[in-house]
C-alpha cells in the first residue's frame, strides 16, 4: 500500500473548481503555477529584444548542448505513450512555475535515478534561465512548451508559429538547440495546423500523453499519486507540472510505487529509443 502523509487537501480543489472548469481543466494544461499578467506583459515577454535570459545565459558559461529532436519512424507523429512491451514510462512536466519548486522535484527524481522530461515555457525561461542547464546537468530532456503558454490550437498560423518559434529560439540560444520535443499548451493534443508548425520548426512529432495527474487542479498529493497509479502501465507518457507543491510531496511515493512494479522513470527520448 502506498502511503503518502501529505494532507489531501479536497477543500481546495472543491474551491477552485469553478475556475478550473472553465479552462485549465478542459484544456488538460494549466497555466497556473506562475503569476498572472496581462496582455501587455504577455506581448512584452514574448520579445527577443527585451528578454533577459540571453544575456544571463552568457554570463553563466557555454551553453550545455542539448540534443536536437530525433524521428522515430516507428512512432506516429503525435506520440500518446511508448512501447507497451518494455517496463518503462516517461515522467513529463510542463515547466513554468516557482523554480525552487523545480529544483526540488528534479533532485527528488535524480536520487531515485529517475530521468524526466521537461517542457519548457519560453517566458519562464526568460524569467529562470538558469533552470535550462539545470534540467539537462541533470540528464533530463528539455522541450518546447510555446512562448506564453497560450491556447495555441486557437490561434492564426501566423500566432501559432511565432508561439512555436519564439520557445525553439530560447532553446537554442540557451542551449545550442531547439530541445528534443514539442508539446502544444492548453490541449492534450495538437491540431493539425500545430502539427505541421511544430513538424517545420524542427519537431518530427508532438508530444501527448495517456496519463494526466490532474495535479494542476491542486487535489492533494495523496490524490495525485492515486490518480498516476491507478492509470499508469508500461510505456506510459505521464503529464506533470512544476510548480504545485502537492507534485513535489507525491513524486517519491509514485517512483516508490513505480520501482514495485518493475516499472523505470526515463525520458521520453530513451522510452521510444
Amino acid at each position: 500500500m502506498v502511503r503518502v502523509t501529505t494532507t489531501d487537501r479536497r477543500g481546495v480543489l472543491r474551491a477552485g473548481a469553478g475556475l478550473v472548469a472553465g479552462g485549465a481543466l478542459a484544456a488538460g494544461c494549466s497555466s497556473t503555477g506562475a503569476a498572472p499578467h496581462s496582455a501587455a506583459s504577455d506581448a512584452s515577454s514574448s520579445s527577443d529584444s527585451s528578454a533577459p535570459s540571453h544575456a544571463a545565459a552568457h554570463a553563466s558559461g557555454s551553453p550545455p548542448n542539448a540534443p536536437a529532436p530525433r524521428a522515430f519512424p516507428r512512432q506516429p507523429a503525435q506520440i500518446t505513450h511508448g512501447p507497451r512491451d518494455k517496463p518503462r514510462v516517461a515522467l513529463t512536466f510542463h515547466g513554468q512555475g516557482d523554480p525552487a519548486l523545480a529544483r526540488s522535484l528534479l533532485t527528488a527524481a535524480e536520487k531515485h535515478g529517475a530521468r524526466l522530461t521537461v517542457l519548457a515555457v519560453g517566458t519562464w525561461l526568460d524569467q529562470h534561465p538558469e533552470m535550462a542547464r539545470r534540467i539537462l546537468d541533470g540528464g533530463h530532456d528539455l522541450g518546447n512548451h510555446t512562448q506564453r503558454h497560450l491556447a495555441v490550437n486557437a490561434m492564426s498560423e501566423s500566432d501559432a508559429h511565432a508561439e512555436i518559434a519564439g520557445c525553439a529560439d530560447r532553446l537554442r540560444r540557451l542551449t545550442g538547440s531547439i530541445g528534443t520535443w514539442f508539446r502544444p499548451s492548453r490541449a492534450p493534443t495538437a491540431s493539425p495546423l500545430v502539427e505541421r508548425l511544430a513538424r517545420g520548426a524542427g519537431y518530427p512529432h508532438v508530444l501527448s500523453y495517456d496519463v494526466d495527474s490532474l495535479d494542476y487542479t491542486r487535489p492533494g498529493a495523496q490524490a495525485v499519486t492515486r490518480k498516476v497509479l491507478a492509470e499508469v502501465r508500461g510505456g506510459s507518457v505521464v503529464s506533470l507540472h512544476f510548480g504545485y507543491p502537492d507534485t513535489v510531496a507525491a513524486l517519491p511515493d509514485v517512483l516508490n510505487e513505480l520501482d514495485r512494479r518493475g516499472l523505470h522513470a526515463v525520458t521520453t527520448t530513451e522510452l521510444l529509443s
